[in-house]
């Protein structure tokens, strides 16, 4: 706002649709060895002051309600060292079976190794993919070199986008947010000015945004984007 001299409305709405031009309607499926993981946001229950008011947050009918699921997939470069190539992600109500196996459907080519940690959500795609799993109460590690530290490292990141930079996530478009720091993942070597000319040659060749063309008029996006 301050930097082009406009009002924050204005910043607020062009920023949206940056995010929006980064959106893929049709990305690649990802194959080779490929990570998968899920983090919680906008989930925090503030405790009580007092401890006998305290209740146990783990419990479902003591969460919040807004509370969503994160869902992402790296596939790992094929040189060592050289971290995620390419990342997905999407958004549910939860880390489940249901939506682990669609997320997956959608976006990992058949004969994929998939790494995950212990979580159940996992356990059906033992059924279609080689599965190398890592239990973290335990290890960080496995003893094959069985890992998700490309996910963790991506989550590690998109905590500090929401805490420093964004502040808040809103559910309604919680799945641009976590695009856009899965694009920032995937261009990370390379320069300003080649994400500057991606970036705008999307937006090129975007069509009219249908959620923010009147946004501050009352075009408002109606419901949240979920796998």
């Amino acid at each position: 706002s301050r930097d082009l001299n406009v009002q924050y409305k204005t910043a607020f709405v062009l920023a949206h649709k940056l995010r929006e031009s980064l959106m893929d309607d049709q990305p690649a499926l990802l194959d080779g060895e490929v990570e998968i993981d899920a983090a919680y946001v906008n989930g925090h229950v503030r405790p009580q002051n007092r401890i006998e008011n305290r209740v146990d947050r783990r419990k479902k009918e003591n969460q919040d309600p807004m509370k969503r699921a994160v869902l992402v997939l790296r596939e790992r470069h094929e040189v060592e060292g050289m971290g995620g190539f390419k990342t997905v992600t999407a958004v549910a109500k939860s880390e489940s079976e249901v939506s682990v196996q669609a997320f997956v459907a959608r976006h990992v080519e058949a004969g994929t190794v998939i790494s995950a940690d212990e979580s159940n959500a996992y356990n059906a795609l033992h059924a279609n993919f080689k599965m190398e799993r890592v239990n973290h109460s335990i290890e960080y590690m496995g003893k094959n070199g069985e890992n998700t530290n490309q996910a963790e490292s991506f989550f590690s990141r998109f905590r500090r986008m929401q805490v420093g930079q964004t502040h808040n996530f809103g559910n309604l478009y919680l799945n641009r947010y976590a695009n856009e720091a899965a694009y920032r993942e995937d261009t990370r070597r390379k320069s300003n000015g080649q994400i500057f000319s991606d970036v705008m040659s999307r937006c090129a060749t975007s069509h009219v945004s249908r959620d923010f063309c009147g946004y501050w008029q009352g075009n408002k996006k109606q419901g949240e984007t979920l796998i």
